[in-house]
């Protein structure tokens, strides 16, 4: 015992505790020691049975309940980000003297309206001219395309419509980025109930801000996204998440030959690592499947 915790495996938090595991002791065994458990047949028909949906929210919702339920610790699933969306069609209606309504329709059928305050008023003639000069120039672009030409044309366009054309893309941004960066999370509340992390208020309180704010979680689904299979981050060695009570297992799923997200789960660092992580490989791969067939 000694000797593990000399080599930093092992370690007494506090003198009159018994010794445990250190984050470099669970990489250890993780990388060296662990026998992962298949499935059972019956686990992975249930997970199948979930996958039946043809909506592909629907199915990133059920990956996170059932990854929570099996598990009995925190799903996630990074939802895919959408794909660049080209404009259709745009239009420019006056509500009043510097309000103006935009209605925005891109390729995927997609219909939004969206109000823009200006600076100057616009009359009824100038918001046909502009809504003209729009479809003319920038239907079928992207909005990172037409943001770049519009850039690109400032200093030969005239300065009321480029004012008006950057505010119609402010907006078409807007509607475009509503549901990008995001991440379905289920079973955060089974936490609680792990003794490792129930009876230590300070670390649930940092777990469920990182819950709250997502963004550490998306950089973390998204840096593994581009990693091949399963990555298991211990305690906090990621750099994304700060406790070291904390581990997460986590795989990327596909469409069509094609990765476009990441799911995981997160629990204690002292979690059965030889169960989670099957649970998350088949999840992965029934996820992608059900995807490739709608």
């Amino acid at each position: 015992m000694s000797d593990l915790e000399g080599m930093g495996f092992i370690a007494s938090p506090h003198t009159s505790a018994g010794r445990i595991p250190t984050q470099r002791g669970y990489r250890f065994f993780v990388d060296t020691l662990l026998t992962v458990q298949p499935m059972q047949r019956p686990e992975i028909e249930r997970i199948k049975h979930e996958f039946k949906s043809p909506d592909p929210q629907e199915l990133i919702s059920s990956a996170a309940g059932m990854l929570s339920e099996l598990t009995q610790f925190a799903g996630l699933v990074m939802i895919p980000k959408r794909k660049s969306i080209a404009f259709k069609h745009l239009e420019f209606l006056p509500l009043s003297d510097k309000r103006i309504l935009v209605i925005i329709v891109t390729t995927d059928g997609n219909v939004q309206n969206r109000i823009v305050v200006t600076e100057k008023p616009y009359s009824a003639a100038e918001l046909v001219q502009a809504t003209n000069f729009f479809n003319q120039n920038y239907a079928g672009f992207t909005f990172e395309q037409a943001q770049k030409k519009l850039h690109e044309e400032l200093k030969e366009m005239q300065s009321d419509m480029t004012r008006l054309m950057s505010a119609a893309l402010d907006a078409s941004e807007k509607v475009l980025g509503e549901d990008k960066d995001n991440v379905v999370i289920s079973g955060e509340r089974n936490l609680l109930q792990v003794d490792d992390l129930s009876t230590n208020v300070t670390s649930l309180r940092k777990l469920f801000e990182i819950f709250e704010r997502r963004t550490s979680l998306m950089q973390l689904l998204d840096n593994s996204q581009h990693a091949e299979g399963i990555q298991i981050f211990i305690g906090g060695e990621s750099g994304y998440l700060p406790l070291d009570e904390c581990s997460m297992v986590t795989a990327p799923y596909e469409a069509n030959g094609q990765v476009i997200g990441t799911l995981g789960v997160i629990g204690p660092t002292r979690m059965a690592y030889e169960r989670v992580i099957p649970i998350v490989d088949i999840t992965s791969k029934l996820l992608s499947s059900a995807l490739s067939n709608n």
